[in-house]
Protein backbone atom coordinates (compact mmCIF):
# COMPACT_ATOMS: atom_id res chain seq x y z
CA UNK A 1 0.00 0.00 0.00
CA UNK A 2 1.27 3.59 -0.87
CA UNK A 3 0.53 6.59 0.47
CA UNK A 4 0.86 10.23 -0.60
CA UNK A 5 3.22 12.62 1.10
CA UNK A 6 1.70 15.06 2.94
CA UNK A 7 1.32 18.16 1.39
CA UNK A 8 3.86 21.11 2.15
CA UNK A 9 2.86 24.24 3.96
CA UNK A 10 2.40 27.02 1.48
CA UNK A 11 2.92 30.01 3.34
CA UNK A 12 1.53 33.67 1.91
CA UNK A 13 3.22 37.05 1.95
CA UNK A 14 3.23 40.24 0.17
CA UNK A 15 6.77 42.01 -0.38
CA UNK A 16 7.78 45.64 -0.50
CA UNK A 17 4.94 46.82 1.24
CA UNK A 18 3.95 46.46 4.99
CA UNK A 19 0.13 46.36 4.20
CA UNK A 20 -1.31 42.84 2.84
CA UNK A 21 -3.25 44.34 0.09
CA UNK A 22 -0.36 46.14 -1.36
CA UNK A 23 2.96 45.05 -2.46
CA UNK A 24 3.79 41.65 -4.59
CA UNK A 25 2.32 38.68 -3.46
CA UNK A 26 4.64 35.42 -3.02
CA UNK A 27 3.67 31.84 -1.81
CA UNK A 28 6.85 30.63 0.23
CA UNK A 29 7.31 26.88 1.52
CA UNK A 30 10.10 26.88 3.77
CA UNK A 31 10.53 22.95 3.29
CA UNK A 32 10.30 21.86 0.14
CA UNK A 33 12.00 18.50 0.19
CA UNK A 34 10.78 15.98 -1.55
CA UNK A 35 8.94 18.41 -4.10
CA UNK A 36 10.18 17.57 -7.61
CA UNK A 37 9.60 20.00 -10.35
CA UNK A 38 6.21 19.22 -10.96
CA UNK A 39 4.77 19.89 -7.60
CA UNK A 40 6.98 22.67 -6.93
CA UNK A 41 5.19 24.17 -10.73
CA UNK A 42 1.77 22.62 -9.34
CA UNK A 43 1.70 24.95 -6.01
CA UNK A 44 3.01 27.90 -8.12
CA UNK A 45 -0.07 27.67 -10.29
CA UNK A 46 -2.48 26.78 -7.63
CA UNK A 47 -1.33 29.88 -5.76
CA UNK A 48 -1.51 31.65 -9.46
CA UNK A 49 1.08 34.37 -8.03
CA UNK A 50 3.28 35.86 -10.11
CA UNK A 51 6.27 33.92 -8.41
CA UNK A 52 6.68 31.43 -5.35
CA UNK A 53 9.67 30.42 -3.47
CA UNK A 54 10.39 26.79 -2.54
CA UNK A 55 13.37 26.06 -0.19
CA UNK A 56 15.48 23.09 0.47
CA UNK A 57 19.15 22.16 1.82
CA UNK A 58 22.06 24.22 0.96
CA UNK A 59 24.35 23.20 -1.36
CA UNK A 60 27.96 22.10 0.52
CA UNK A 61 30.12 25.13 1.74
CA UNK A 62 27.78 27.97 1.18
CA UNK A 63 27.52 30.69 3.69
CA UNK A 64 29.96 31.74 6.54
CA UNK A 65 29.24 31.38 9.82
CA UNK A 66 26.56 33.37 10.94
CA UNK A 67 24.50 32.90 8.11
CA UNK A 68 21.76 31.01 7.23
CA UNK A 69 21.85 29.21 3.86
CA UNK A 70 19.41 27.97 1.30
CA UNK A 71 19.23 26.57 -1.61
CA UNK A 72 16.12 28.57 -3.07
CA UNK A 73 13.88 27.86 -6.62
CA UNK A 74 11.60 30.29 -8.00
CA UNK A 75 8.39 29.03 -9.72
CA UNK A 76 6.02 31.17 -11.47
CA UNK A 77 2.30 29.94 -12.92
CA UNK A 78 4.30 28.73 -15.99
CA UNK A 79 7.60 27.88 -15.32
CA UNK A 80 10.61 27.89 -13.48
CA UNK A 81 12.59 31.66 -13.17
CA UNK A 82 16.33 32.00 -12.36
CA UNK A 83 15.90 34.92 -9.78
CA UNK A 84 13.15 36.41 -8.26
CA UNK A 85 13.35 39.55 -6.00
CA UNK A 86 10.31 39.96 -4.19
CA UNK A 87 9.57 36.21 -3.58
CA UNK A 88 13.40 36.37 -1.75
CA UNK A 89 12.12 39.20 -0.04
CA UNK A 90 9.23 37.47 1.32
CA UNK A 91 11.24 34.35 2.12
CA UNK A 92 13.36 35.84 4.05
CA UNK A 93 11.04 37.66 6.07
CA UNK A 94 9.17 34.72 6.48
CA UNK A 95 12.08 32.87 7.83
CA UNK A 96 12.96 36.09 10.46
CA UNK A 97 9.35 35.92 11.38
CA UNK A 98 10.55 32.30 12.73
CA UNK A 99 14.09 32.50 13.62
CA UNK A 100 14.42 36.10 14.41
CA UNK A 101 15.91 39.00 12.02
CA UNK A 102 19.64 38.44 10.70
CA UNK A 103 21.61 37.46 7.57
CA UNK A 104 21.09 34.87 5.42
CA UNK A 105 22.62 33.50 1.93
CA UNK A 106 20.61 31.64 -0.75
CA UNK A 107 21.78 29.65 -3.31
CA UNK A 108 19.93 30.56 -6.66
CA UNK A 109 20.19 29.44 -10.11
CA UNK A 110 21.47 33.16 -11.00
CA UNK A 111 24.03 32.79 -8.49
CA UNK A 112 24.72 33.38 -4.81
CA UNK A 113 22.22 35.82 -3.12
CA UNK A 114 22.82 37.39 0.50
CA UNK A 115 19.69 39.04 2.27
CA UNK A 116 20.00 40.50 5.59
CA UNK A 117 16.96 41.13 7.65
CA UNK A 118 16.23 43.75 10.42
CA UNK A 119 13.94 45.00 12.80
CA UNK A 120 13.00 48.28 13.52
CA UNK A 121 10.09 49.19 15.47
CA UNK A 122 8.22 45.57 14.95
CA UNK A 123 8.48 46.09 11.23
CA UNK A 124 10.86 43.60 8.81
CA UNK A 125 12.65 44.52 5.98
CA UNK A 126 15.13 42.84 4.12
CA UNK A 127 18.34 43.78 1.56
CA UNK A 128 19.44 41.64 -1.22
CA UNK A 129 22.05 41.99 -2.65
CA UNK A 130 22.39 40.96 -6.57
CA UNK A 131 24.30 38.82 -8.55
CA UNK A 132 27.05 41.00 -10.70
CA UNK A 133 24.96 42.52 -13.08
CA UNK A 134 25.38 43.71 -16.48
CA UNK A 135 23.62 46.44 -19.42
CA UNK A 136 23.72 45.75 -22.98
CA UNK A 137 22.26 47.45 -26.39
CA UNK A 138 18.95 46.57 -27.76
CA UNK A 139 18.45 45.63 -31.28
CA UNK A 140 16.44 48.07 -33.30
CA UNK A 141 14.04 45.99 -35.11
CA UNK A 142 13.71 44.26 -31.39
CA UNK A 143 12.59 47.44 -29.92
CA UNK A 144 10.47 47.97 -33.04
CA UNK A 145 8.66 44.94 -31.52
CA UNK A 146 8.64 45.35 -28.16
CA UNK A 147 6.92 48.99 -28.63
CA UNK A 148 4.45 47.81 -31.52
CA UNK A 149 3.25 44.97 -28.60
CA UNK A 150 3.25 47.41 -26.19
CA UNK A 151 1.41 49.78 -28.55
CA UNK A 152 3.44 53.05 -27.46
CA UNK A 153 5.01 55.04 -30.18
CA UNK A 154 8.37 55.91 -30.04
CA UNK A 155 7.97 59.01 -29.55
CA UNK A 156 6.70 58.65 -26.32
CA UNK A 157 10.00 57.14 -24.57
CA UNK A 158 11.98 59.53 -22.60
CA UNK A 159 15.50 60.73 -24.90
CA UNK A 160 17.16 60.93 -21.70
CA UNK A 161 16.93 57.21 -20.98
CA UNK A 162 18.25 55.00 -23.95
CA UNK A 163 16.23 51.40 -24.07
CA UNK A 164 18.76 48.83 -22.59
CA UNK A 165 18.70 44.78 -21.55
CA UNK A 166 19.55 44.87 -17.77
CA UNK A 167 20.48 41.75 -15.83
CA UNK A 168 20.89 41.56 -12.24
CA UNK A 169 20.03 38.10 -11.52
CA UNK A 170 17.52 37.84 -14.45
CA UNK A 171 17.23 40.21 -18.17
CA UNK A 172 15.03 42.76 -18.50
CA UNK A 173 14.31 45.00 -21.35
CA UNK A 174 14.25 48.78 -20.39
CA UNK A 175 11.95 51.10 -21.28
CA UNK A 176 11.62 54.92 -20.20
CA UNK A 177 8.23 56.82 -20.63
CA UNK A 178 7.98 60.51 -21.42
CA UNK A 179 5.21 60.88 -19.45
CA UNK A 180 3.45 60.10 -16.12
CA UNK A 181 0.59 59.63 -18.41
CA UNK A 182 2.42 56.80 -20.98
CA UNK A 183 3.50 54.85 -18.31
CA UNK A 184 -0.31 54.75 -17.07
CA UNK A 185 -1.64 53.68 -20.08
CA UNK A 186 -0.62 50.02 -20.39
CA UNK A 187 -2.78 47.71 -22.65
CA UNK A 188 -0.83 45.66 -24.92
CA UNK A 189 -0.45 43.00 -26.88
CA UNK A 190 -0.02 39.83 -24.66
CA UNK A 191 0.69 37.22 -27.47
CA UNK A 192 3.13 39.50 -29.14
CA UNK A 193 5.09 41.02 -26.28
CA UNK A 194 5.38 36.88 -24.93
CA UNK A 195 6.96 35.51 -27.96
CA UNK A 196 9.42 38.46 -28.01
CA UNK A 197 10.13 38.04 -24.84
CA UNK A 198 11.03 34.19 -24.90
CA UNK A 199 13.10 35.09 -27.87
CA UNK A 200 15.33 37.24 -26.26
CA UNK A 201 15.16 35.39 -22.68
CA UNK A 202 13.34 38.22 -21.12
CA UNK A 203 11.89 37.64 -17.73
CA UNK A 204 10.27 41.16 -17.21
CA UNK A 205 9.70 44.86 -19.56
CA UNK A 206 10.69 47.38 -16.74
CA UNK A 207 8.77 50.64 -17.98
CA UNK A 208 10.28 53.43 -15.55
CA UNK A 209 8.73 57.06 -15.53
CA UNK A 210 11.20 59.64 -13.75
CA UNK A 211 9.10 62.08 -11.21
CA UNK A 212 12.55 63.27 -9.67
CA UNK A 213 16.69 62.94 -9.37
CA UNK A 214 16.19 59.50 -7.40
CA UNK A 215 12.56 58.75 -7.26
CA UNK A 216 10.96 56.64 -10.23
CA UNK A 217 7.58 55.47 -10.78
CA UNK A 218 7.75 51.41 -12.36
CA UNK A 219 5.65 49.13 -14.34
CA UNK A 220 6.58 45.05 -15.66
CA UNK A 221 4.05 43.65 -18.27
CA UNK A 222 5.03 39.39 -17.34
CA UNK A 223 3.49 37.46 -19.71
CA UNK A 224 6.27 34.76 -20.16
CA UNK A 225 4.39 33.99 -16.41
CA UNK A 226 1.08 33.64 -17.49
CA UNK A 227 0.66 36.87 -15.28
CA UNK A 228 -0.24 40.64 -16.91
CA UNK A 229 1.74 42.64 -14.43
CA UNK A 230 3.77 41.67 -11.79
CA UNK A 231 2.73 44.30 -8.88
CA UNK A 232 6.14 44.86 -7.00
CA UNK A 233 9.33 43.55 -9.03
CA UNK A 234 13.08 43.30 -6.87
CA UNK A 235 14.95 41.31 -10.10
CA UNK A 236 13.84 44.20 -12.17
CA UNK A 237 14.90 47.28 -9.56
CA UNK A 238 18.15 45.66 -9.56
CA UNK A 239 18.34 45.72 -13.17
CA UNK A 240 17.16 49.04 -13.18
CA UNK A 241 19.58 50.35 -10.85
CA UNK A 242 22.58 48.76 -12.67
CA UNK A 243 21.30 50.37 -16.00
CA UNK A 244 20.84 53.54 -14.51
CA UNK A 245 24.61 53.35 -13.26
CA UNK A 246 25.84 52.19 -15.96
CA UNK A 247 24.56 55.22 -18.27
CA UNK A 248 25.75 57.79 -16.11
CA UNK A 249 22.18 59.07 -15.08
CA UNK A 250 22.92 58.65 -11.35
CA UNK A 251 25.65 58.87 -9.44
CA UNK A 252 27.92 55.35 -8.28
CA UNK A 253 26.95 56.11 -4.48
CA UNK A 254 23.19 56.56 -4.90
CA UNK A 255 19.40 55.81 -3.05
CA UNK A 256 16.67 54.99 -5.60
CA UNK A 257 13.43 54.94 -4.51
CA UNK A 258 10.74 52.49 -6.59
CA UNK A 259 7.00 53.17 -6.76
CA UNK A 260 5.46 50.34 -8.26
CA UNK A 261 1.84 49.04 -8.16
CA UNK A 262 0.17 51.77 -7.71
CA UNK A 263 -1.78 51.21 -11.09
CA UNK A 264 -2.79 47.87 -9.98
CA UNK A 265 -4.43 49.13 -6.54
CA UNK A 266 -1.20 47.13 -4.90
CA UNK A 267 1.07 50.12 -4.10
CA UNK A 268 4.55 49.27 -2.79
CA UNK A 269 7.96 50.29 -2.54
CA UNK A 270 11.57 49.28 -3.36
CA UNK A 271 14.34 51.34 -2.55
CA UNK A 272 17.75 50.50 -4.61
CA UNK A 273 20.87 50.90 -3.14
CA UNK A 274 24.14 51.57 -5.27
CA UNK A 275 27.48 51.54 -3.93
CA UNK A 276 30.88 53.08 -5.33
CA UNK A 277 33.12 49.93 -6.20
CA UNK A 278 30.96 47.35 -5.95
CA UNK A 279 29.05 46.49 -8.42
CA UNK A 280 25.96 44.74 -7.35
CA UNK A 281 22.62 46.23 -6.71
CA UNK A 282 20.78 45.91 -3.12
CA UNK A 283 17.09 46.02 -3.49
CA UNK A 284 15.63 46.71 0.07
CA UNK A 285 11.77 46.25 1.47
CA UNK A 286 9.06 45.40 3.87
CA UNK A 287 7.08 42.77 4.15
CA UNK A 288 4.36 40.94 5.55
CA UNK A 289 2.35 37.85 6.17
CA UNK A 290 -0.66 37.32 3.88
CA UNK A 291 -4.57 36.23 6.39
Amino acid sequence: MTTNPPRPEVLRYTAFSSAPDGGNPAGVVLDATGLDDGDMLAVAADLGYSESAFLTAPPEGLGDPGERAYRIRYFSPRAEVPFCGHATVATAIALAEREGPGKLVFATRAGTVPVEVTEEGGTLRATLTSVEPHVEAVDGTDLAEALDALDWPAADLDPVFPPRVAFAGARHLVLAAATRARLADLAYDFARLEALMRRLDLTTVQLVWRESATVFHVRDPFPIGGVVEDPATGAAAAAFGAYARDLGLVPEDAVLTLRQGEDLGRPGELTVTLRAGDPRVRVSGEGTRIG
